[in-house]
């Protein structure tokens, strides 16, 4: 199936948290996907000799694009070694993108964006309503392949 349109959010979840402890495997750290329970965590990190360990959300899309949807949770959920791995997969057989990026950055990120756009109007000229949907994007790549942030 290298056509992933026909895949369950939750599987492309599922996959992303899997992609990404597998890569922070193979580049020599412990990783280690948490149980469903744990709120804003999905993964645990540390270097090889645990004397630095972070926190990772793993957000995930099968569009391949870099741009992922989030809640209004992102604005506030942050500290230091907190840190959120967005997955871009390309398809079945292909190396899926990562995007490295500190928490903080993300609630700066959301935070701005989200304001910028209540600013804005429909396209009738009317206001645009609150919601809790917030969007993440790196279109520069700026955090492309960043694994070094996560500071293992």
């Amino acid at each position: 199936m290298s056509d992933l349109s026909q895949l369950e959010t939750t599987l492309v979840g599922v996959s992303g948290e899997y992609y990404v402890a597998a890569e922070l495997s193979v580049r020599g750290y412990l990783a280690s996907v948490t149980v469903r329970n744990s709120r804003g965590i999905d993964i645990i990190a540390s270097n090889s000799d645990a004397s630095r360990s972070v926190s990772i959300q793993v957000k995930t899309n099968k569009s391949g694009k870099s741009e992922w949807i989030l809640n209004k949770k992102a604005e506030s959920y942050y500290s230091d070694n907190h840190f959120y791995v967005f997955v871009a997969l390309h398809g079945t057989g292909q190396r899926p993108d990562f995007y490295i990026v500190p928490s903080k950055v993300v609630a700066e990120y959301t935070s701005a964006s989200h304001r910028n756009w209540l600013a804005g109007s429909k396209s009738d000229g009317s206001p645009r309503r609150d919601s809790s949907m917030r969007k993440f994007n790196d279109p520069k790549g700026e955090y492309q392949e960043a694994f070094s942030l996560l500071g293992l």
